[in-house]
């Protein structure tokens, strides 16, 4: 069947062999492969799953027969599938239609109006959550909100408001719903910001841990098992939206196995995933890390699974005590002296059983000490021994310990938490060690793997092209400038980061992250081109078709509708049933951002905070 005009492409009906013909076919699109062997074609045919043809209307004809499906590209830009290397895919599909989501707002009044107007749609016993993915930098205004702000557009709803790994903001009822008072004590790591009579305000500070922003958000009310598969189908449909048809699952707190993955297990027995998830585990238990380790060991295996849900490995942590924290509001944490020998022993008894692993270290201190047990085990042989292992983030890594990484068989996995938090590192250490931080090209350039993320859905947003934007121009989302010249990628780096090096994370390089014969028929379509248009609009970019496995799984513009029907979002009144998810940045946005900008300049002035502007043409000379 013909899906669009395929003026070009004839069907034959009589003539093409059932074993020949191709579920789908794409013409009429610029494809860029990936593949050094045949970089650009113009078609894509697609059977079983995957890729059979790749060439000219005449290479496919041949290909089409009267079930085949054919969309016309309409000249637009194809690539393979984004792979995202570090998204907290699991944990965030569990909760994402209970949350509000600020990605991509651009004003804190349009971000207000958004939690008011949900505040009277939104159950009594139920939260409002606001739960990462945004920056006050993305602001017209360029500041957070208050909690008296939150109160006043949600007076009797909790309100919890997450910003990054650095802070928690709670309105007055969800402070009571929390059962903060003035005799609750600080947790370690954690602090709660009091009046001058000792009560709770409702800002909660990672100072420098995250845990007393976790557990508080961990108190709201959960979604029922039929609603945490419909959530997450929803997720990954968002995901899908921006061209992602890959993750990597780099686990995180409060995500239990087995009993957090048991519904995107679920979902892939019923062949109703959308995208291919290889998942890590990640022990939850100080104290009781070496026993989880042991008990994973004896029951499942890297591999277990199937090409769209996957076992990969441990981690990003493996003992908690290793663990360093990335809030760069915050010094940076002096790790207690000694945690080596439980490490020690996490990595001993996983790399003797075949089991890579990731490892969460952001400064160069803890990647130091990290690289010197390390060492002490490749004694043994069990350093480089062909296993998967990587370091998460790396923002201060220096160049020796990138030799050392390089000696030891290591890679590592980046991500754009720059983009969200570069101000607050200027602040703090200096233009010049941003400037470097993380030495991306300096990782490559020693012939380090090297593949990219976003560490989504709470540290930074979901949307893989902002990621893309900041490694092409390195900008955060409020505009700072961080790098020089000397220190970006180009435009095909940065996406060879996004799709065939995220494929190496998991050991799936020789099935997917190009376009070539016989690869999974990953890719999708964009509504602007990738490679031409300025360099601002990369982060405004979105999938108009999406496709996993020769499934079309996501359609917009001429494509709305071909994808595959999904599930009514429940519960009804989830804020994704009425926001959606990531908000495109559209030009009366713009508009209404700058509009928004001059007013929180008067409120500004009225509060004695700023000088009026001086007017550039005197009033009395204006006609």
């Amino acid at each position: 069947m013909t899906t669009m005009p395929v003026a070009g492409v004839i069907p034959r009906h009589d003539g093409t062999p059932a074993d020949l013909a191709a579920d789908l076919v794409v013409r009429n699109a610029k494809v860029f492969t990936g593949d050094p062997r045949n970089p650009a074609v113009s078609a894509v045919a697609v059977r079983a799953g995957k890729i059979v043809v790749l060439g000219d209307d005449g290479d496919v004809a041949e290909h089409v027969g009267p079930r085949t499906r054919v969309v016309d590209a309409l000249g637009r830009r194809l690539i393979p599938g984004l792979n995202d290397s570090h998204l907290h895919v699991i944990r965030g599909g569990l909760n994402y239609v209970l949350e509000l989501r600020w990605d991509g707002v651009r004003s804190l009044r349009q971000a207000l109006a958004m939690l008011r107007e949900q505040a009277g749609r939104t159950p009594k016993g139920q939260w409002i959550r606001v739960v990462g993915g945004w920056t006050a930098e993305q602001f017209a205004e360029r500041r957070m909100p208050t909690a008296a702000e939150l109160t006043a557009a949600a007076p009797d709803t909790p309100v919890f408001v997450l910003h990054l790994y650095q802070s928690a903001i709670l309105n007055r009822a969800a402070v009571r719903a929390a059962g903060f008072t003035r005799d609750t004590p600080d947790p370690r790591g954690g602090q709660i910001v009091r009046d001058r009579d000792g009560e709770p305000t409702g800002v909660l500070l990672a100072a420098p841990s995250a845990l007393i922003l976790y557990s508080t958000l961990a108190g709201a009310p959960a979604l029922d098992d039929a609603d945490k598969k419909t959530s997450t189908r929803h997720f990954l449909r968002e995901l899908n939206r921006f061209g992602l048809t890959s993750a990597v699952d780099a686990a995180g707190g409060f995500q239990n196995f087995p009993d957090n993955y048991q519904t995107v297990i679920e979902l892939a027995r019923a062949g109703e995933l959308s995208l291919r998830i290889a998942y890590h585990l990640f022990p939850q238990t100080p104290g009781q890390e070496l026993d989880d380790l042991k008990r994973w060991i004896g029951s499942v295996r890297p591999g277990d699974g199937d090409e769209w849900l996957r076992l990969n490995g441990a981690g990003e942590n493996l003992t908690w005590s290793a663990a360093d924290f990335e809030n760069f509001s915050e010094p940076r944490p002096e790790l207690a002296p000694g945690y080596e020998s439980t490490f020690e022993q996490a990595v001993r008894l996983l790399m003797e059983n075949g089991w890579g692993f990731r490892l969460h270290a952001t400064y160069d201190e803890t990647i130091r000490r990290d690289l010197a047990v390390f060492e002490k085990l490749a004694a043994d042989g069990l350093f480089p021994a062909g296993t998967r292992w990587l370091f998460d983030h790396a923002e201060t890594v220096s160049p020796e310990s990138l030799e050392r990484i390089a000696a030891l068989g290591g890679g590592i996995s980046v991500q754009n938490r720059m983009s969200f938090q570069g101000r607050a590192f200027v602040e703090r250490y200096g233009a010049a060690a941003a400037g470097r931080t993380p030495p991306i090209r300096q990782m490559l350039e020693r012939g380090l793997p090297v593949a990219a993320g976003t560490d989504a859905t709470r540290v930074s947003s979901y949307n893989p092209w902002v990621a893309l934007h900041w490694l092409v121009t390195g900008r955060t989302v409020g505009g700072l400038r961080l790098y020089a010249a000397d220190q970006l990628l180009s435009r095909h780096k940065a996406l060879e980061l996004f799709t065939h090096a995220g494929a190496r994370v998991t050991g799936e390089h020789e099935v997917k992250g190009l376009l070539r014969e016989g690869y999974f028929a990953d890719f999708t379509v964009l509504c602007r081109d990738y490679f031409t248009v300025p360099d601002d609009d990369i982060a405004h970019l979105e999938a108009v078709l999406t496709v996993v496995g020769g499934r079309i799984v996501y359609g917009a513009a001429e494509y709305e509708g071909l994808d595959e029907p999904m599930p009514a979002i429940s519960p009804a009144w989830s804020p994704v049933a009425h926001f959606s998810g990531y908000q495109a940045s559209q030009v009366d946005q713009v508009a209404a951002a700058v509009a928004d900008s001059e007013q929180h300049r008067q409120w500004r002035i009225a509060r004695g905070l700023a000088e009026p502007a001086h007017p550039a043409i005197d009033p009395c000379f204006t006609p």
